[in-house]
């Protein structure tokens, strides 16, 4: 990273990042959708290769820098440790992951309605998904 001043590192606090871009018209952070969402009113979002970032073009994939997020389970820990088995249901459950569920509350992108189902069935199921 640059040590000459453009760059300055602002950790993992988004409302440091946000009040630092309030306050200079010319700087640019990189943070989570929802902080966006939520501070419309004094920030604005960047277009990258002429796409804007929205809730759509996070969802669909043609913001270029939106990324998935992943989330790794060792199957062979799910009846070991307590409580694994239950929470990976929860994070799976339309309460949580569906498209008015609380983690899209909290900024999470949702899945389409197919991808997601897909998605909830092979984790229940315990599917090895990639090599």
């Amino acid at each position: 990273m640059r040590q000459d001043g453009p760059f300055v590192e602002a950790g993992e606090n988004d409302n440091l990042i946000v009040q630092r871009l309030a306050s200079d018209p010319n700087s640019l952070g990189i943070f989570g959708y929802s902080f966006l969402y939520e501070n419309g009113d004094s920030l604005k979002g960047v277009q990258v290769e002429g796409v804007a970032p929205s809730f759509d073009t996070i969802a669909d994939g043609s913001y270029p820098v939106a990324r998935p997020l992943f989330f790794y389970v060792k199957n062979a820990h799910r009846d070991v440790i307590p409580g694994m088995k239950e929470f990976l249901e929860e994070y799976v459950s339309e309460a949580a992951l569906g498209s008015d569920g609380y983690l899209a509350e909290r900024g999470l992108t949702p899945l389409a309605d197919d991808k997601r189902e897909e998605m909830a069935k092979n984790v229940l199921d315990a599917k090895k998904i990639g090599s």
